[in-house]
């Protein structure tokens, strides 16, 4: 599922959660660390892979088209266990 937010969201998203909670999204998904750090702005392509986020110049930090939201769906499940 594609999905379009504002880079600040994204950003928002990975600023909010816990402690460590890189580490858990890359390990329940199967990834690298680096990889899930990229997906939320990162761009260390040494250790991590790209992940199909897309970035265009904009308003609120530009828009970010995202192919794949799982680790978005991921991130956003742990915030919601962290509010509960």
């Amino acid at each position: 599922m594609t999905k379009t937010i504002t880079f600040n969201q994204l950003r928002k998203v990975k600023d909010s959660l816990p402690s460590g909670s890189m580490t858990k999204i890359a390990e329940e998904l199967g990834l690298e660390k680096e990889t899930v750090r990229n997906y939320f702005g990162g761009n260390n392509y040494k250790d991590g892979k790209s992940c199909g986020v897309h970035i265009e110049p904009g308003p609120d930090g530009g828009l970010v088209m995202l192919d794949d939201t799982q680790i978005l769906d991921l991130a956003n499940r742990i915030l919601q266990e962290q509010n509960d």
